[in-house]
Order: C-alpha cells, then structure tokens, then sequence
C-alpha cells in the first residue's frame, strides 16, 4: 500500500501535522501548567509579603475570643490571595495538629485537610511553599502566632481552572489537527500529483527506452530539477540511440567482415566451448564447428597448445602453431581475450597453402634460372679456355667449330635473359599490350609460311586448314604471332622426323581459334598440369638439346591470360599432342597493362 510515492507523500505530510500539533499542544499544556503555578505562588508571596496585612494577621483585637475565625475574616477580604471557594480555598488550621479551625467550607463540610508535604513543613515552623508538578493540587502554608495561640494558614488550589483550560486547549488541538490533517491530505495530493506526474512520464519513457522506441520525447513542463532531469533524460535518450546506432552499425560491418573474411576465426568460452566461428574456419578445419555442439577446444586445437596454456598467456601476447588439414597448411594464431572477466581464447587460422607452394615454385625458379645459366657460361669458359691454352695451335676449322659453340652458348644465353625479362615485366604490369585489329586468318598463314621450310628440313608434312570468312580480331599482333609461333616450334621440335603436323583455326561464337595437332612424342598425363610452369619440361635432357629453356609456354600462357584467351591442350586418341588457342574476337574487355 505505501509504496506508492502519493501514499509516502500523503503519509509524511500527516505525520508532519499530527507530530506538530502534539508538540504545540504539549507545550502549551505544560505553558499553561507553569503559568498558574507561578501566579499562583507569585499571589501568595506578594500576599504574605505584605507587612500590613501580616501585621493584621498577627495582632489580635482587644477581646478577641476565636483568633481562627478572626484570621479567616482578614483571609477572605485580601483580594490578592484569589480565594474564590471553589477551586481555591483558604483554612486556618492548629498550629499544632493541623487540626481545621475556619475556612472556606461550611461547617457541615468541615474536615481536616490531607497532611501534604507544605504542610508538614509548616507544623516544623517552616513555611511550607514548595511546588509539586506531580500533584493534583497547589498549596502554601503559612504558620503564624497570634494571641499567643499557634495557627497555620493553608490555602490549596486543586487546579480545576487549569484543567478546564487544559481541556479547552485540547479541544481546540484536536480541532485543528482534524482541520490541519484534511488540508495536509489536499495538499499533499496536489504536491505529490505536481511531482509524480513528469517522474511517472520519466518512467514510461524510461520504459519506451528500455524496449528500443527512442523516438517518443518527453515534454518539458517545468524548469525546476524535475525539468532538467527530464531535458537530460531526453538529451541522454538521443545520445544512446546515436551511439546503439553507430554500435549497431560497427557490429554490422564486424559480422559481414567476419562472414566473408577469408582468414578462419573460431571463439572458445573459458571452459572450452564454442561461442563463434565463421565459415571461412568451417571450409579450413573441413568439419562443421556449431555453437554449442560436440566441438570443443580440445577436439580442435588441443594438439597445437592446451586451453589452460592459451588462457595463461598475457595480452597483447600470442601462442602459434600449424597444422595439416586435406592437404591445406594452415597456421594458427592462438590469444586469450578479455581475461579480467573469464573471457575465453580466440583462435585464427590462416591458410598459407599457396604461400608455401609459392616459396617452393620461387625456390625452384632460383635453381633452374641458376642451372639454366650455368650451363652455357661453363661451355663457354671451357671452349675459350681450351681456344686461349692452344693459340695458334689448333687447326683453324677446330678453332672456327669451338668460336661456333661460344657464339651458340651465348646466344642461348641472351634468350633466356630476355624470357625472364619478358616474364619480369608481365610480373610487374610493365608490359603494355598494343591493341589493334589484325586479320587472324593472314596471322595464322604467316605462321604456316614461316615454319614451312623449318618443318620440310625434319620432313615433317604441314597442313593448314581454315574456315571460309575469319574475321579481323582486336589484339597484341606480335604477341599472338610469338605464341603462334610458340605452339608451332614445340610441335616441329617434338616431333620426330617425318611426321605430320595440323595447324587449322575457325570461329566459334564471339571468339575465334587455332589448334596445333601433331604426331610427336606427346606429352603423359601426369605432366599435363605444369606444362605452363616456369623451366618446367618434361624431358629435360631432349629439351635442352633442342635448344629450350623451359619458358616459351609459360611466356606465351601470360600472353594468351592478358587478352583474356585460352590456351590449353586438348584430349584426344592417338599419339601426339593438340594445343588449342581461343581469343576474343573484340579484344579484352577490360585491357591490360
């Protein structure tokens, strides 16, 4: 029931009147209370005080037989003493007993007064004017001698105009109280409406925020305290929905960067659980990883480093490991997240398969450029040396051959340092490609005119077939001739004498092709793969005797790859080998430089 504010309100106000009144009352009871008293005892002192009236009371008239009735005469006629016989009455007691001699009740009520302690004093011969709060009267006795006779004077209030005041007084506290608590209840509801009202539309509002609605504003109607909470309550609301806004937005960006992030990340609770894992993890693990599944750290990752080893490490500290999964190499990053509040461990994979197989192949091209290098300059270094121990020596047709041999070496030299630079620059985008239209049908007959002769000194038989109406391609000329020209070398050189080689071309849809079929040595399948790779031959003995290096096709696969064209071999029955050349009648699309 109180705890509502209106109700503590109200009951505060009415406690506040009720402990106001009960105060005031109280002091102006006991106010009323000390006044008499003193007035009373002030009365009695200026009384007895008096030397008149003293004397008057001490000296007896000539012939006075009853000095008790003589003195109660004196008592009633002294208005200062206030006797009225009602509430205060006088009486002349005896001196010895305090037996009643005359007074203020009539003889039919006569009775010897209660012995108190004032008049007690007074049969000692003292006067008796001490003050009882806690009696129900008031009283002073005064003893005296007159005539020779002892007499005590005893006057005794019993508080009856103060109690009748007393009563009034409370009356009217009562009164009001009632009227104050009726006022304390109306104004205590108007005070706690005026307050409650803007704190119960802070409430709802407070309620509208903690259900996301940041759109409803709380109307200002006061500039007091209230007014300024309510104004920072709104300014407050607004600045939470920008930042939940800016936080929302930031989250978004996070999850899609987490969704689509090629590197994987798998999150683990503190005991091990998964709490987050993006499929990226999922493809690089080859096993689904659900939240809350069979998964653990431990089936996972405990092979590479404990959970309790990961969760030691300090930050910005990490463990780092690899494993092996289907063939991938992954690397492992391994480092404990928010440890001041039990965290857990965050864990990246990273998929290095291609790096490694990168490194071996740069590794590889290193040795075989070194080896390809090698070779000629130790043949020529030994023919120039046997040349310059023998000067003049030698038969002139033997020092012509070994001439022949340097100058050989040195041409194969110079090819294979203009292939790495012809590759170095398709590696670095320095190669620009010089795009116009070119009759394919003429380029392709070019190519036929010019390995003819060549290809008559093996014996080998060419034939060229051609669709009717080739069109003119956008491309490189002198690149395309140079693969041309490429395939059809290879076809000659691998292709033992006598043989037949097919150079044909057409157009299918928007590209247009040439296939270079022959009857050589072929190629096996487990070979067919890396034909394009850098120093990659088959047969490397027979290559170099025939004068290649190993970077003709990987050279004319780069060409082909710019002008967005094809260049593959193509299967078929029977000895030999077909490669196949498309291009895009209009060209690449997107050109390269």
């Amino acid at each position: 029931m109180f705890r509502s504010l209106h109700m503590k309100l109200m009951l505060i106000m009415t406690l506040l009147i009720v402990a106001l009144m009960t105060v005031v009352g109280a002091f102006l009871i006991n106010s009323v209370v000390n006044y008499y008293t003193q007035d009373f005892h002030t009365q009695m002192a200026e009384a007895f005080g008096d030397a008149g009236f003293w004397s008057d009371l001490t000296t007896p008239a000539d012939g006075e037989e009853d000095g008790a009735a003589s003195i109660a005469r004196i008592l009633s006629t002294n208005s200062t003493l206030g006797i009225d016989n009602r509430s205060r009455k006088c009486y002349v007691l005896d001196g010895s007993d305090a037996r009643y001699l005359a007074g203020s009740d009539q003889p039919e009520n006569v009775r010897t007064p209660e012995l108190s302690r004032n008049l007690s004093r007074a049969l000692n011969g003292e006067i008796g004017d001490d003050n009882d709060p806690a009696a129900a009267y008031m009283d002073v006795a005064v003893p005296l001698e007159r005539g020779g006779a002892g007499y005590i004077i005893y006057v005794r209030d019993d508080r009856t105009t103060v109690q009748a005041l007393n009563s009034e007084l409370i009356t009217l506290i009562v009164e009001a109280l009632v009227f104050g608590l009726v006022i304390s209840v109306l104004l205590s509801f108007l005070l706690s409406k005026t307050l409650i009202t803007p704190i119960e539309r802070l409430t709802e509002g407070a309620e509208r925020v903690a259900d996301g609605d940041f759109s409803h504003k709380i109307e200002v109607a006061s500039r007091d305290e209230i007014g300024v909470l309510t104004r920072t309550f709104n300014d407050m609301a607004r600045q939470l929905k920008q930042t939940l806004e800016e936080v929302e937005n930031e989250r978004n960006k996070l999850g899609t960067l987490f969704l689509h992030m090629t590197d994987g990340v798998v999150a683990f609770s503190w005991e091990g659980a998964v709490i987050q894992s993006n499929p990226a993890a999922e493809r690089l693990l080859g096993r689904a990883i659900p939240i809350g599944g069979e998964e653990n750290y431990d089936t996972l990752f405990a092979p590479i480093a404990p959970l309790r080893g990961v969760l030691a490490v300090e930050q910005p500290g990490y463990l780092d490991g690899a494993m092996d999964v289907d063939g991938r190499s992954l690397e492992l990053l391994l480092a404990p997240f928010d440890p001041e509040r039990l965290g857990g461990v965050l864990v990246v994979i990273h998929d290095v398969t291609e790096q490694r197989k990168t490194e071996e192949m740069r590794r590889e091209f290193v040795a075989n450029v070194s080896h390809e290098l090698r070779t000629p300059l130790t043949n020529i270094r030994s023919y120039a040396e046997t040349l310059a121990d023998n000067a003049g020596a030698l038969p002139p047709d033997t020092e012509k051959n070994f001439l022949g041999v340097i100058l050989n070496e040195s041409d194969r030299m110079t090819h294979i340092v203009q292939d790495l630079l012809t590759l170095s620059r398709f590696d670095s985008g320095r190669t620009e490609l010089k795009l116009a239209p070119f009759d394919f049908e003429r380029a392709v007959r070019d190519v036929y005119n010019a390995i003819l002769m060549e290809a008559q000194r093996h014996g080998h038989k060419v034939e060229l077939e051609l669709e009717n109406g080739l069109p003119q391609v956008s491309g490189d000329r002198e690149r395309i001739l140079q693969v041309m020209m490429n395939v059809v070398s290879n076809a000659i050189k691998y292709t033992p004498d006598g043989g037949r080689i097919r150079i044909s071309a057409g157009r299918l849809g928007a590209r247009v092709w040439m296939e270079v079929a022959d009857n050589g040595i072929g190629i096996p399948k487990e070979d067919r793969g890396r034909i394009f790779e850098r120093f990659y031959r088959v047969d490397k003995a027979r290559s170099r005797e025939s004068g290649g290096t190993g970077l003709g096709l990987s050279i004319a696969k780069e060409i082909v790859d710019r002008h967005e064209g094809t260049l593959e071999l193509v299967e078929r029955p029977g000895p030999g080998l077909t490669v196949r050349l498309t291009l895009l009648v209009e060209g690449p699309r997107h050109g390269h430089a």
